[in-house]
């Protein structure tokens, strides 16, 4: 009797529950943004929602309830930009935000909105949304589909907390007290370092200023503008849409990068992309790690660096390395590499999660990407950080900082640090007690980061873009949190003042000078 009763009030609630239709939009041809994404899609379509995915990147298999828009091919993968060797020669640090990826991420940004399969989707009219999801890297256009659309904007930011990323929904952050998303320096500043984060403030924004937005605002008005006309007759300036969004949703979480003042619509989901049950291990290396009496070292350079592309001496002196030791060595290395000490092992895709999720996993060599530091924390395993671009410096510096790593310089004469950190690692277990320190700040949590970002993102569609949640900050006129009409008004109260007094004294000299006469 109670299963017939089971089913039909399963029925009604799946019945009375709304799907949303959502449009997420990944822009960055990077293996890791794309995990990132399909990590929002799995925890939205298991709620019950439709998503129209538009990707560099399509999923490898047919997603459920998934619609890809595919944009692959809009620019060609610069593997000569990720080779692990040519990452010796050059370092590319934040000005190189502005000097190599932003003209990139520019030019990606507008061949998206012209590619056609993006003008096909836009010119259609039957199509509509009620929420959009935009990857946030560095420029803005993308709030063009919520204005065409007629619905509330999410920003997501893959990256590390940055005041880029707060000036979307609030203030920017001041950079006497919060650092850049590339800066390695951590709290509190010194008089140095302060300068330092002030600079670098001012030079970006005025290439936000004079260039990104310049460059938005044209593609806006010649893709988005004519058909948002079209539909409502007028069409919302850019600038109203760029800074329209409901809440950003960031991928990073205190344990991870420290405490930040944020407002009530920024939402910290950080860790969101682990699955919560872990995948096994294929039989061979859940054989192998399972035996390694004296742990597990994993070895790994992420996925847009290659191992296979290290200098010939670098790999020479690396497997001699570690042939010296008594741990067991995973290396994730994408071809076959003869000649391996009976210690190494390689794999040329490595499930990463599954390898850390072991009990026999002592520790972890890492390029510094912030999914890679995210899995360690979750997991609680020590790192060696050997960062090659962009935020992996930070990222690495920031987890030497926070006591649970030690790095390495990527350089030709890396083998004899990375043996000495090895060692120094391998005999204090400081390091492994504050990783499961900060793992275990990771996991106490009211709910889960993938619950969290459901809530949230199904809160903005039923309240209409979540207004309540706005900060006043966002608001109000810059002359006013300055107080500079308080200003002008003591200005001008002044100088009546004072004229009132000039004229006051003169009328009674006037006086006493008739008196006399």
């Amino acid at each position: 009797m109670w299963k017939p009763l089971v089913f039909i009030l399963t029925s009604f609630t799946v019945h009375m529950s709304e799907a949303y239709r959502i449009l997420l939009i990944s822009q960055t041809l990077s293996k890791s943004h794309a995990i990132l994404a399909e990590g929002l899609i799995k925890h939205l379509t298991d709620a019950g929602h439709e998503i129209t995915y538009i990707q560099t990147i399509p999923p490898e298999k047919p997603l459920p309830r998934v619609t890809v828009v595919d944009i692959s091919g809009i620019l060609p993968r610069r593997d000569d930009f990720f080779h692990t060797k040519s990452i010796f020669e050059k370092r590319l640090n934040s000005l190189n935000l502005m000097t190599g990826f932003m003209p990139d991420i520019l030019q990606r940004s507008r061949l998206i909105i012209e590619h056609p399969n993006i003008q096909k989707l836009i010119a259609d009219n039957n199509q509509h949304f009620d929420v959009v999801i935009s990857e946030f890297m560095f420029n803005t256009i993308h709030a063009g589909f919520a204005g065409l659309y007629n619905c509330p904007l999410i920003w997501f930011s893959p990256s590390n907390l940055n005041w880029m990323v707060f000036d979307l929904i609030d203030e920017a952050t001041n950079p006497a007290y919060s650092v850049d998303a590339v800066s390695s320096s951590t709290l509190p500043l010194t008089f140095r370092e302060r300068v330092a984060e002030l600079g670098l403030h001012i030079i970006k924004r005025i290439v936000v200023m004079l260039w990104t937005t310049i460059v938005d605002n044209a593609v806006y008005e010649k893709n988005f503008a004519p058909l948002i006309r079209e539909r409502r007759n007028i069409a919302p300036s850019f600038e109203s849409l760029a800074y329209n969004g409901s809440l950003v949703l960031s991928n990073s979480h205190p344990s991870m990068s420290g405490a930040v003042r944020a407002p009530q619509n920024f939402i910290s989901i950080g860790g969101f992309h682990i699955d919560r049950n872990v995948k096994p291990l294929t039989e061979d290396l859940q054989k192998l790690m399972d035996d390694a009496k004296h742990g597990v070292i994993y070895f790994s350079l992420g996925s847009n660096l290659k191992s296979k592309h290290l200098p010939n001496e670098i790999k020479r002196d690396l497997l001699s390395m570690f042939g010296k030791l008594k741990q067991t060595v995973v290396w994730k290395f994408e071809e076959d590499l003869p000649e391996r000490p009976t210690n190494v092992h390689t794999v040329p895709w490595a499930p990463q999660q599954s390898i850390l999720a072991h009990n026999n996993c002592i520790l972890f060599i890492t390029h510094g990407g912030l999914l890679s530091i995210t899995e360690t924390i979750h997991f609680g395993v020590p790192i060696i950080g050997i960062p090659a671009f962009y935020d992996q410096y930070a990222n690495v510096q920031r987890a030497v900082n926070m006591g649970y790593a030690k790095k390495v310089d990527l350089s030709y004469a890396m083998t004899q640090d990375l043996e000495f950190a090895i060692q120094d690692m391998l005999a204090d277990s400081k390091y492994t007690t504050r990783a499961k320190e900060l793992s275990e700040i990771y996991h106490d949590r009211t709910v889960p980061p993938e619950k969290e970002l459901v809530h949230w993102v199904e809160h903005v569609i039923k309240t209409r873009g979540a207004p309540h949640l706005r900060s006043p900050a966002f608001i109000m006129p810059w002359y006013q949190k300055f107080y500079l009409d308080l200003a002008f008004v003591a200005l001008v109260l002044i100088f009546i003042l004072k004229k009132t007094l000039l004229i006051t004294i003169g009328i009674k000299k006037t006086i006493g000078k008739q008196k006399k006469t």
